[in-house]
């Protein structure tokens, strides 16, 4: 299947792009080569092959959630904006 240069202005269109006619000219050439690599690809055979979300076995290693110490106080509010004595002060957002 070869993109004619009135399909990729449709494309374009629809997805609500501006595109000039150099630049349509070189979308189109760019589409076809990715739909021939598409095409070489569905020639391929997968019988019997697995589904597979990744080429290697991939799992996440997490830590035990362990209690540290606190974070003093001084220190966590040390870079607020706008703080008092006791805590951060941020604008209200409830009408």
């Amino acid at each position: 299947m070869s993109l004619t240069i009135e399909d990729v202005a449709k494309v374009a269109i629809l997805a609500r792009l501006r595109v000039s006619p150099d630049e349509l000219q070189m979308f189109t050439g760019q589409l076809n080569s990715i739909m021939d690599y598409v095409n070489q690809l569905q020639e391929l055979e997968t019988e019997g092959v697995e589904p597979l979300a990744h080429g290697v076995e991939v799992r996440n290693v997490f830590r035990d959630d362990v209690r540290g110490e606190a974070l003093p106080r001084e220190a966590a509010l040390s870079n607020a904006p706008k703080r008092n004595q006791d805590s951060f002060l941020v604008p209200a957002v409830l009408e």
